[in-house]
Formats: C-alpha cells, sequence, structure tokens
C-alpha cells in the first residue's frame, strides 16, 4: 500500500510538462497527488498551475454551470458498492442449518419408504409435512434476516451523510461530499475527514492522519513543500483550503475500499452470552433426543422380539424407526434455542429503527444494549444540554460593562470611542475561523461554530463590514482553536505595515497574558492587580449569570513578523464578551429521568467554573452534596483521592480532553458503565475509552463521530435518555423471550421424553415439533424482542455487569408455568382417553391432536404472561402494540388451520368445539397460575443509598 510513498524516487523532474494531458484526463490528474508526483506538480507550476490546467479559479471555485460536465468528464465522488445479498441468498443460509439439513434427508427417506409401502398419495404425506415444515420455518427465518438488512443498509445511508464546506460561484457554500467534482475548492479544519483526493492551496498548522490509508500513527505536516492531502484522512489540528483533483474511485481510498470485503457486524456482549446459553441448552436438548431415540428404538426392538418377529422386518418397521429418529432430530431442532441470537439482533435491529426516528444514529449494534446498563453519563454542555444558539447579550469594554441587547432582543447601541471600535471590530473579524458570506441573493450568513459566530453577528450588529476589514488587512499566520490551549491567535499586517497580533479564548487564560488594558478614553493603560481583579470580577459575574465568556486581546509586534517567534504575553486587553446560551427545552426533565433510574449526569466542560455551576443548578445536574471541580484541580490528585471524589464529582469545568479521558477512565475502573458525549476531534479519545460513546451529529467533527458508537442527529440530551430508556427495552425484551422459550423447551422435551419411556410413543410429531419451534423462535422473537419502552423501565436501576442474565424472578416463572403444563399433559397423555370419553378407533388421533391443541394454546397464553416478568398486570400497552397482536393472531389463526385442514401433512384429526373450548380454557388457566406465581418473593428487597441521595427502588414482586 505504501507504493505511492516511494514515488519521488522513481520520477524525474519534467520542466516540459503539457497541462492539457491533464485537463481531459482524469487518472493521470489522480495520480498526482496518489503518487505524491512533485516533479509532475512542479512541472505544472504548482497549485495555481493545475488549477488553470483543470479551468477553475482558485478564488471563485467551481461555476455550478460545469457540475455536470465535471462529474462527467472527471467521475463522482462516490464508491463502488458491493452489490447486497439477495433474498434467495438468504434462504440459501437459512437451509445450511445442520438439524434442517438432516430432517430434509429424513424427510426424503420418508417419502421413499411411504411409496414403497403405501403407494402414492398417502406415501408421501409424513415427509411432505416435515417440507413443507421446514419451508416455512426457512423462509420466515430468511425474510426477519433479509428485512434486518436492508435496514441496516439503511443506517449505513445515514452514516455516510457527510457534508463540507466549498468555494462555488465565488461564494462559500454547504454541500454534500457526494455532489464534491474535481476543480471544487474545499475548506478544511480540524475534525474534517478529507473528502477527496486534492492539493493544499493555503492554511495554517495543517496536520493530517494519515492512519486510515498507511496505518502510520504520526501526523503529517501539510503546506505548500508537502501538499498532497488523500480522501479519508483526517485533519487532526489547523485549517486550510485544498483543490479537489480526484474522486470517488480515482482516488486512493476509493481503489482501496475497492480490494476490501464488506464486513459484518460483531456479535454483541449480549449476543456472545446467549450463545453460551444456547449451546448449553442445545447439548441438553441432544442429550434428551438421543435418549428419545433410544428408549423408542428400544421398545420397538423388544416388543417384536416379544411377539417373535425380530427375524423379519418389514418396510413399515423401517419407517417405524425413521419416524422416531424424525422425532429425535426435531427435539434438537426445538431444543436448540436459535432464537436467541434471533431475538436480540431482531431487537436491537427495531430498537436501532425507532431511534433513528427519535434523531440517534446507532453506529455499532451494541451501543443500546450497553446503554441500557449505563450508571453515568459524561455530558458536554454546549449544545448538548444547551441548545447551541448562541448570541452575545453583554459586553466589557472600555473599563465598563454594557448590555448589548434590551429585553426584547433588540441590539443597543455602542457607546465606545472610534479607536476602541476599529480595533473591537479588527479583533472579531480577523481572529476568527468562520466566515461571513452573501448568497446568489445578497442574504448574510455566516459559516462557523455557534460561538464564533454569535461574535461575528454582534460584530455586523455595531456596524462592522467583515470583508471591508478583511480585504485591508492581510493575514501571516493562524493558529487555529483548540480545546487543549483554549485560545486561538492571529498575525497580520495593518495596511501601515504594523504587525499586529490578535488573541481570543477562554477569559481567564487570555486575561492571563494581558498586561494592559484600553481605558475609556481609548488609551492603552497599565493593568493594574486592582485592575485585575476588577476585571476578574466581571467575567465571574458574567458566568454566575450562565453566561460563556470570552476575551479578546491584541499586542503590535516590533521588527517584523517571524513565525517562530510568536508573542505569548503582553496582550492589551481589548473586551470580554458574555454569550448566552439557553437551556434546551425537556433538558431538566430529562436529567430528572436519569437520577429516578440510578443514572449519574456529569458536566464536563471546558467553561469557566461559574458557568459551568449556574447552568449544571439550572438543569438539576449539580444537587446537594455534590461536586464542582476544576480540571487542574482534577489533574493534581492522586488515585486514593480520585477514589474518594470521583462518585461526587458532578461538574468538571475548564477541563482539558486529558481530564475527561482521565475521569472516564477512573469511573470505569470503579466498576460504572460510562456513557460520554463529545463533538471535536480532541474528544476521541475519551469517546473511545468510554463503554458507549455520543457524538454531536450538528456539532460534532469526522474524527468524533468516527470514534462513537451512537451519534446524536440533533445534538439533543434528552435523545441521550431515548438511547437509555431503549437499552433497557432491548435488555428486559430478550429476558421476557428466554423466560418464554426455556419454559416451551422444558415441556415439549419432558413430554416426548417421558411419553418416550413409559408409551413408547411420542405425543407430538416431528411437524408438530416444528410448528411449535416457530412459535417459539421465530415468531416469539418478533412477539416479545420488538415491545416498545414503558416509562418504567427509568424507575429502576440499571443492570449491573455481574448481574446473572436469567434472575431468580424468571427462573420461578419458568418453574411455576412448566410445572403446570407438564401436570396437564401428562394427565392428558395418560388418563385423557376416559377423562375426555373418547372411544373408537380414532381415540388415540383425536387425544394427540388435542394434547398438541392445548400444548399450543398454553404457549400463546404463556407468550401473553411472558409480557412483564414481575408485574400482574400483563395487558398494559398489549393491544397498541401491532407486532406482538399480529403475531398472536397469526399463530391462533395457523394453528386452526393445522388442527382442522392439514391432518393429513401435520397427523392430526378434526376436533369438536368442546375440545377447542377445553384446550383453550386450560391454556388460559396458565395467566391466573401466573398472577399467583408472580406474589412469591424471590429476590430480595435491597434499598440503596446512592451519592446523589437518591434511593434505589426495590426490585423483583415488591414493585407489583
Amino acid at each position: 500500500m505504501l507504493y505511492f510513498m516511494d514515488a519521488l524516487a522513481h520520477h524525474q523532474y519534467h520542466s516540459d510538462v503539457n497541462a492539457a494531458e491533464f485537463s481531459k484526463n482524469p487518472d493521470k490528474l489522480a495520480s498526482v497527488v496518489r503518487r505524491y508526483d512533485m516533479d509532475t506538480y512542479r512541472g505544472l507550476q504548482g497549485v495555481e498551475g493545475i488549477a488553470k490546467a483543470i479551468s477553475v479559479s482558485i478564488d471563485e471555485g467551481v461555476k455550478s454551470s460545469d457540475l455536470s460536465i465535471r462529474q462527467e468528464t472527471y467521475g463522482v465522488n462516490k464508491y463502488t458498492e458491493k452489490p447486497s445479498k439477495s433474498f434467495l441468498m438468504f434462504i440459501w443460509d437459512a437451509l445450511h442449518d445442520l438439524t434442517l439439513v438432516i430432517l430434509i434427508v429424513c424427510a426424503f427417506v420418508s417419502i421413499g419408504v411411504g411409496l414403497a409401502t403405501e403407494g402414492w398419495p398417502d406415501g408421501i404425506y409424513d415427509g411432505l409435512g416435515i417440507l413443507l415444515s421446514i419451508l416455512l420455518v426457512v423462509t420466515v427465518t430468511a425474510v426477519s434476516d433479509y428485512k434486518q438488512s436492508l435496514q441496516f443498509k439503511d443506517l449505513d445511508k445515514e452514516k455516510k451523510k457527510i457534508s463540507c464546506h466549498v468555494t462555488r460561484d465565488k461564494c462559500r457554500k454547504k454541500v454534500s461530499i457526494y455532489d464534491l467534482v474535481v476543480g471544487d475548492i474545499v475548506h478544511l479544519s480540524i475534525g474534517d475527514q478529507v473528502p477527496a483526493d486534492g492539493i493544499f492551496i493555503s492554511g495554517y498548522s495543517l496536520l493530517v492522519d494519515e492512519s486510515s490509508l498507511t496505518g502510520e500513527s504520526d501526523h503529517i505536516e501539510i503546506d505548500e513543500s508537502k501538499p498532497f492531502l488523500l480522501a479519508g484522512t483526517k485533519v487532526q489540528d489547523g485549517s486550510a483550503k485544498m483543490l479537489v483533483t480526484a474522486v470517488g474511485m480515482k482516488t486512493e481510498w476509493g481503489r482501496l475500499m475497492e480490494m476490501l470485503s464488506e464486513e459484518g457486524e460483531d456479535e454483541t456482549p449480549l449476543q456472545v452470552k446467549l450463545n453460551g446459553v444456547a449451546t448449553i441448552i442445545g447439548k441438553i436438548g441432544l442429550l434428551f433426543a438421543v435418549l428419545t431415540f433410544l428408549v423408542l428404538s428400544v421398545r420397538f426392538v423388544v416388543e417384536k422380539a416379544m411377539r417373535n418377529e425380530l427375524s423379519s422386518w418389514s418396510s413399515s418397521d423401517a419407517l417405524s424407526m425413521l419416524d422416531y429418529f424424525a422425532t429425535a432430530v426435531t427435539i434438537i431442532v426445538v431444543a436448540v434455542p436459535e432464537g436467541l441470537p434471533l431475538a436480540v439482533t431482531l431487537s436491537l435491529a427495531f430498537a436501532m429503527k425507532k431511534l433513528m426516528n427519535d434523531k440517534a444514529l446507532v453506529r455499532r449494534l451494541s451501543a443500546c444494549e450497553t446503554m441500557g446498563s449505563s450508571t453515568c453519563i459524561c455530558t458536554d454542555k454546549t449544545g448538548t444540554l444547551t441548545t447551541n444558539h448562541m448570541v452575545v447579550v453583554k459586553i466589557w469594554v472600555s473599563g465598563e460593562t454594557k448590555d448589548v441587547r434590551d429585553s426584547e432582543g433588540r441590539v443597543l447601541s455602542s457607546k465606545v470611542s472610534e479607536s476602541v471600535l476599529t480595533v473591537l471590530l479588527q479583533g472579531i473579524f480577523e481572529c476568527t475561523g468562520s466566515e461571513v458570506v452573501k448568497d446568489e441573493n445578497g442574504k448574510t450568513s455566516i459559516l462557523g461554530t455557534p460561538t464564533e459566530s454569535a461574535i461575528l453577528q454582534y460584530g455586523l450588529d455595531i456596524g462592522g463590514d467583515f470583508d471591508a476589514i478583511r480585504n485591508e488587512i492581510k493575514t501571516l499566520h493562524m493558529e487555529p482553536f483548540n480545546s487543549a490551549k483554549k485560545k486561538m491567535s492571529v498575525i497580520v499586517a495593518l495596511p501601515n505595515g504594523q504587525i499586529r497580533a490578535f488573541c481570543k479564548g477562554a477569559s481567564e487564560i487570555v486575561l492571563g497574558l494581558c498586561y494592559n488594558i484600553i481605558d475609556g478614553s481609548g488609551e492603552t493603560v497599565y493593568l493594574s492587580e486592582q485592575k485585575r481583579k476588577m476585571i476578574a470580577d466581571v467575567i465571574e459575574e458574567f458566568a454566575k449569570d450562565a453566561l460563556r465568556t470570552l476575551c479578546l486581546a491584541y499586542i503590535d509586534v516590533q521588527g517584523g513578523f517571524d513565525a517562530r517567534n510568536r508573542p505569548e504575553r503582553g496582550y492589551t486587553l481589548i473586551a470580554v464578551v458574555g454569550i448566552k446560551d439557553p437551556l434546551r427545552p425537556g433538558v431538566k426533565e430529562a436529567v430528572e429521568t436519569c437520577l429516578a433510574a440510578g443514572i449519574t449526569v456529569r458536566m464536563v466542560t471546558g467553561d469557566n467554573i461559574n458557568t459551568a455551576k449556574a447552568i449544571a443548578k439550572e438543569c438539576g445536574i449539580l444537587t446537594e452534596g455534590g461536586l464542582a471541580i476544576e480540571g487542574s484541580d482534577f489533574r493534581t490528585k492522586t488515585t486514593d483521592e480520585l477514589n474518594e471524589i470521583a462518585p461526587r464529582i458532578q461538574v468538571m469545568a475548564r477541563s482539558s480532553p486529558t481530564d475527561k479521558h482521565d475521569l472516564v477512565k477512573h469511573l470505569r475502573g470503579m466498576s460504572e458503565v460510562v456513557a460520554v458525549t463529545g463533538d471535536g476531534t480532541n474528544d476521541a479519545p475519551a469517546l473511545h475509552e468510554s463503554d458507549i460513546g455520543f457524538a454531536m451529529g450538528i456539532a460534532g467533527t469526522e474524527v468524533a463521530k468516527e470514534q462513537a458508537d451512537v451519534i446524536v442527529m440533533d445534538d439533543d440530551f434528552a435523545t441521550i435518555v431515548k438511547v437509555a430508556k431503549w437499552g433497557r427495552a432491548v435488555y428486559i425484551n430478550i429476558q421476557k423471550f428466554v423466560q418464554f422459550q426455556l419454559t416451551v423447551n422444558i415441556v415439549a422435551l419432558m413430554i416426548n421424553f417421558v411419553s418416550a419411556c413409559i408409551t413408547g410413543s411420542a405425543p407430538l410429531t416431528a411437524v408438530q415439533l416444528l410448528w411449535v419451534n416457530l412459535i417459539m423462535d421465530t415468531l416469539g422473537a418478533l412477539a416479545l424482542a420488538t415491545e416498545p419502552p414503558n416509562d418504567g423501565l427509568m424507575q429502576r436501576p440499571p443492570v449491573k455487569r455481574t448481574d446473572s442474565f436469567i434472575t431468580k424472578t424468571m427462573w420461578r416463572n419458568i418453574l411455576g408455568q412448566s410445572i403446570y403444563q407438564m401436570a396437564v399433559l401428562f394427565v392428558l397423555n395418560f388418563a385423557g382417553k376416559p377423562i375426555l370419553n373418547l372411544e373408537g378407533e380414532n381415540a388415540t388421533a383425536i387425544l394427540n391432536t388435542f394434547i398438541f391443541n392445548t400444548f399450543v394454546f398454553c404457549q400463546v397464553f404463556n407468550e401473553i404472561n411472558s409480557r412483564d416478568i414481575d408485574k400482574i398486570n400483563i395487558f398494559h400497552g398489549m393491544f397498541s402494540s401491532w407486532i406482538f397482536m399480529g403475531v398472536m393472531i397469526s399463530t391462533v389463526v395457523f394453528q386452526v388451520i393445522i388442527v382442522e385442514f392439514l391432518g393429513t401433512f401435520a397427523s392430526t384429526v378434526p376436533l369438536d368445539w368442546q375440545l377447542w373450548l377445553l384446550s383453550i380454557v386450560i391454556g388460559l388457566v396458565g395467566m391466573p397460575i401466573a398472577a399467583v406465581l408472580k406474589c412469591i418473593p424471590v429476590e430480595k428487597t435491597v434499598v440503596q443509598e446512592q451519592h446523589d441521595g437518591y434511593e434505589i427502588l426495590p426490585d423483583g414482586p415488591d414493585r407489583i
């Protein structure tokens, strides 16, 4: 893969490169960047020459009218996707189940023997019944898997919705990366993913992570001497403009994608755990199957010996042995709970789809599941708890605090001297990474972060002209803002030749760099300790009003510009800005929901501690006994001290990305399941360290999104709480399904095994067991695993990592129901004829059909019982769950069809209405029995005191 890194050694410098060769040859143009071809780059006179060769102006960008022509000539910025699996492939995969293959063989042997003994058509019914049952099981499984694959494909499309900033038609615009064309001028900033191959035009301190292509972890500095940028790499620091030279499959990333095969989803922890459970149950089922076959076969041989027929074997004897074998294999099919992993996937996929409607894009399946067990959320403030619609409401300038807006939000006139206004506007419009742009209709808009946009809007409101100031002042060097330094700076040349540096950032940090201030008359005066304290008080006053504070300062540099000797101290303070960022609606309620659910919410922010505390109190995060700490204090604590204070930390202000990472790591070390929100590139380590990472969809960088498990599309904290709620629903739904399935397993295995041992025949045939398998596996998973969450889920403590998946409460319900069902079915099996007054040659067939019918209705009503593991009211929300109702009605309808109309295939006979009614009543009795069982206490009631003063609700039957 690194062949293009060494390309310089294999090329000679050509000064007579023909630019015309590149204008219509996309492959040749793409190879310049892909092969790091500096010779051709210089031969074309650098980026200006390449821009000229592809007919684009670096200042004006591509013309919108040329887009379609450029796409035809150079290609579109999309990668060739592997064709998705067809429905027939899913059917083929489902047929690969070993037990089903054995049953298919049995079915064909049964048809062969049946035709030889009973002739056409009577001889084919048994075998054909098994084949039709297998076809039904395979079709339902394939449909389920196919629908999931389509759903994941839709989710994948959502993941790839990325936009970038370009210059087109002389305007800066936001476009989808898929709409990029060769010749586009792309603006890159920290956290962006490079959307196509291109060449550096201009920029500052650009560092790129190429590890996704080269595997090298060192960041590459990009400038005029190393100008090549590759698609798929990520901007770690700085900002730049680049000229797109290759898109889609012509890029190095595109070529690499073509070579890679499509990767499937890894199994989630719950799937792994349940696979283990399934394996154990499968082994038990195998043991019972072998024993059943041996008992039936031995009885058959002994009975033949007693009749002195051991020496003569007919084809009907072979058919009987084959039936025994088919029954044994079917017991394995029923016993192996392949529905367990299916239920997890179904439940997670259903949750993912619903969460997508709730503005949460789940990137990894295990995220929902993990979020259900989360014990704490470390959240950002800006944009997550607040609206991220920022506006400047107060400013300290020229020695006094001024309100910027009146009570109705109108801008008040600025009463500052001309000289102060000039330097203030220079600082606002030059020391920024954002831009003021005009669209085709002349309407002004601001492209950039909300904080930058608020300050630029203030500059425009007080009469500033962005373009005029930018045109007359030349930018020499820029250090973009990052969360480690908490400031940004820019060095410019004023029209009179004076070199001036501006600095903007966290108020106390920038104030610490200042030696002077501008007074009321516009004069520069020394910043005495008394004045410094007065300004610190102003900053604190702003912060206590929940305002975000920033300082703006400048310094005139003597002796010319030198990028290596940038001024670090001696600045003159221009202004302190107070920015209002209102709380999001519903945040306070969402925080209360978290606390009630035993989830601690911690605010981790780069803001001033007073601002952080004011917002935290407003939304209910900072409680009595809770601790607010600054990152600088947190760093100095020993491990023992952290063990003591970490559970009490509710606010961490002025935190660096390292502080956030260390807090998450420490909390996880204390057995907390930690969820983390992040939007910046520097949040990536904490997102990676956490159990579940949330990236912001609007404010989040591509680097943060890449590390996250869930992307919060609306940047709202309430959406994170919805993910926790659905996560809990997934866990509970799987528990319901496991409880239901284990009951069916125990009863089906015991009834067939015991009956085989005592009577020499199994009451449930292979076809009937396959139908039961379909009810309890695929249909059961569909009904119970897709139940929506209820509000009660967020009024119980989170499930600990160490908790057993099958709880004592579940075992109580499983054993209670199993005992009832087995008692009824055993009585019917051994004494059913006299009890039901069944006589005649058809009596055995009627009894076996009745046992089968009763068994199925016991499962139908037990499925309803399983809707709630420990509450008596199982009907809450049942009639509004159309999937559950659909499965219930379909099961009953199919049961009627099987018993009344498919007797030839299913070995059943039609029943009269009294036996139908009795089957339903016996099944229905399971419901009051379940209610009684739920009153038997099994779990210990423990009331724990949390560090936030919240008492965890009791678990188990005490909640009834």
